[in-house]
């Protein structure tokens, strides 16, 4: 998993409310056994349609997402996270998030902002023009109009999308710890 200190650019001014796991990446897509080109079944039926958001070249290369409230509900598919993933999503911004979704983005890399409304509202005014930065040290969202807002994030998994650190990674970083562990058990209990 990469660091996340600072995700900057342009972002999708989204917004639609109560998207669930199935819109983000419909079930036909669940069966690939890999991670990789989910992104091009994201949002597919947002995107049959003409015009759509996620086509419109203005925000080709985005790595921001602006969602509305209750984002990422319905099914624990981690496939949507992989979708978004794919899709070069760091970051998403909303009113709130399902807890299984914002579980399985964090585990994936990806830091979920949660900001009141009538900030997400502005953010999405701003999208459409200009680009977003948000700094996860200092816990902030700023625009180029001198906007600057405060979230709050779980310290622990502040720490591990600062470093870097999924499960395993967590895991190797107790290498030596482990490694103690086994050897004293290897005496103790040769029979193991």
């Amino acid at each position: 998993m990469n660091p996340i200190r600072v995700v900057e650019g342009r972002a999708i001014p989204f917004g639609l409310k109560n998207v669930d796991t199935d819109v983000i990446i419909p079930a036909q897509y669940l069966k690939t056994i890999t991670r990789k080109g989910l992104g091009k079944g994201a949002f597919e039926t947002i995107r049959a349609e003409p015009g759509n958001i996620f086509d419109d070249p203005a925000y080709a290369g985005a790595n921001i997402l602006i969602a509305g409230d209750n984002f990422g509900c319905g099914s624990s598919r981690e496939h949507a996270a992989w979708a978004l993933l794919d899709m070069g999503i760091k970051a998403i911004i909303a009113p709130s998030f399902s807890d299984i979704f914002s579980g399985n983005a964090f585990k994936n890399g990806i830091l979920t902002v949660v900001l009141p409304q009538e900030v997400v509202d502005r953010l999405l005014e701003v999208a459409k023009t200009d680009p977003i930065t948000i700094d996860l040290e200092n816990q902030t969202v700023t625009t180029p109009f001198q906007d600057r807002f405060t979230f709050e994030i779980d310290p622990f998994r502040k720490h591990c999308l600062l470093n870097g650190l999924d499960e395993v990674g967590m895991t190797l970083a107790q290498d030596a710890e482990i490694a103690a562990f086994e050897a004293i058990m290897a005496a103790d209990r040769p029979w193991l």
